[in-house]
């Protein structure tokens, strides 16, 4: 089997630990086929600069891309290294995504929701004291205007509020009440041709379950979903290809005879044996 990570972090993304060269070659010394180095940028955050949380991404996504570019020309030929970007919140802020797009020349771009307008991370809340259900019922509304975004390749962890409502409350809601907005989220991507990922982080980081679970992707596939991508989302050597396999696994019992990899945000497919 062809183990492909395209979601990972270098010290380029604020919480992550290790070097985009550390990241790349424990890739090749576990035999990976391809890896992808997807680092931070939340595009509503650019203008704070180096004033911001979590950095100035008009230097570390450049930084990034470079570095990448760098170990993609000296492991040519052992491994596909490819260059991209986890684009948080891109409907946050039209001005800001359109410079983000810039920073670099990508292969994938990974969009994703980790807030919501004028909210802090969900890391950051503590669901004990919110609104489980009304805090959903936004994030998938936003997922959803996401999904209509048109410059990414796949779209990212799906459930990944579930994560810190486990962490916090010891539980993880149904989805079951959210279907009608899931399966718009889901019909989005398959008419714009857009990927679903299955970031495996939820296996090794208390989640106890991939984002999204078997059931979501299964459902995707039900629906009509073509295109698969899985991720890590390692932030350091250690968990770079990490749980992959389990994540093809899930893809192959849902039905998925492939998974995909991008470059030059172009699809490329990796069959599963």
């Amino acid at each position: 089997m062809k183990i492909c990570d395209i979601h990972t972090h270098s010290s380029n993304s604020f919480d992550a630990e290790n070097t985009v060269e550390e990241m790349c070659k424990s890739a090749v010394d576990k035999g990976l086929f391809a890896l992808a180095i997807t680092d931070h940028c939340e595009a509503p955050e650019i203008p704070l600069g180096s004033e911001g949380e979590y950095g100035d991404f008009s230097k570390l996504i450049p930084k990034s891309n470079y570095e990448t570019s760098i170990m993609k020309d000296r492991y040519k030929g052992k491994i596909k290294i490819l260059k991209g970007i986890e684009l948080g919140e891109p409907m946050h802020n039209d001005e800001c995504t359109k410079k983000a797009l810039c920073f670099g020349d990508f292969d994938i771009i990974i969009a994703s929701v980790h807030n919501l307008r004028n909210r802090p991370d969900f890391y950051y809340m503590d669901f004990k004291k919110e609104d489980v259900k009304a805090i959903l019922n936004m994030y998938f509304d936003e997922l959803l205007e996401t999904a209509s975004f048109a410059d990414f390749c796949t779209l990212a962890h799906l459930t990944y509020p579930l994560r810190y409502i486990k962490r916090d409350t010891g539980t993880v809601p149904s989805l079951s009440q959210y279907r009608d907005k899931i399966d718009l989220i889901y019909e989005k991507l398959i008419k714009k041709d857009k990927a679903l990922e299955i970031n495996v982080s939820g296996l090794f980081k208390g989640l106890g379950e991939t984002l999204p679970a078997f059931d979501e992707i299964k459902r995707y596939r039900d629906l009509g979903g073509k295109y698969i991508t899985v991720g890590s989302d390692a932030h350091n050597i250690n968990d770079v290809g990490r749980d992959i396999e389990k994540g093809i696994e899930l893809a192959f019992k849902a039905g998925f005879k492939s998974y995909y990899i991008y470059e030059n945000c172009c699809p490329y497919e990796i069959t599963i044996e």
